[in-house]
């Protein structure tokens, strides 16, 4: 979002003591909602952790269990993405003000250099105007990148582990296919819709990675709401 002065515009006066000491409230505001909504944040990355662990004892827990949890909790990992997700763009509104100010008003100060006035105008209409910053889409793709896609990792080698060696190691690649099977799914297709699922996510991770860098740059340029 662009800050440079549009033509014949007339300059915004300084803020007054009251006024300035007002932002700053608003200012520790905003860190506190951002804070609060990180909290939440981490809540739903620890339920998806318990809920993998208690996945892992089940199919570990001796050598004749099923491996079947295993890739039932595949689903409740992406349900609790999808609700981290909705979570985040929450987080972003308050994270994205909070940072606005922190580059606009306060560095500007710390420097001791002016600072451009049209950051107000971007922040008052993002008050007035509230909006999300960022798609859902989006938001899944960056949990997925700095949580989740580790976690489907952990799922993946501990099923893989499971094949390999319970009841006894096996002897072949085909034996594992074999205890693969679910029902009357054969092995093969069990290992089949676990590859698109997994190569899914991966590719969605890298295509809403894009988009990000799409539209903020590289890490550090373009610092913007959202």
């Amino acid at each position: 979002m662009s800050l440079a002065p549009k033509p014949n515009e007339e300059p915004h006066p300084d803020f007054n003591a009251a006024e300035l000491g007002a932002v700053a409230h608003l200012y520790r505001g905003e860190v506190y909602r951002s804070t609060i909504w990180r909290t939440r944040l981490d809540n739903t990355t620890n339920w998806t952790i318990v809920t993998m662990g208690i996945a892992l004892s089940s199919t570990y827990s001796s050598a004749e269990a099923s491996p079947l949890p295993l890739l039932l909790v595949g689903l409740l990992i992406a349900f609790f993405l999808n609700m981290e997700a909705r979570r985040y763009r929450y987080f972003n509104v308050w994270r994205a003000r909070a940072r606005w100010m922190e580059t606009h008003l306060y560095a500007p100060i710390l420097r001791g250099e002016e600072y451009n006035e049209r950051w107000r105008d971007v922040l008052a209409r993002d008050y007035t105007n509230p909006v999300h910053h960022i798609s859902l889409a989006r938001a899944m793709g960056r949990r997925f990148r700095r949580n989740y896609g580790w976690i489907l990792l952990i799922q993946t080698v501990a099923y893989y582990g499971k094949l390999a060696i319970h009841p006894t190691p096996a002897a072949s690649f085909r034996e594992m296919v074999s205890r693969a099977a679910v029902g009357p799914a054969p092995g093969w297709v069990v290992l089949a819709a676990g590859v698109v699922y997994i190569g899914g996510w991966c590719a969605f991770g890298w295509w809403t990675l894009t988009l990000d860098r799409a539209k903020h740059g590289d890490r550090g340029k373009n610092v913007a709401m959202g």
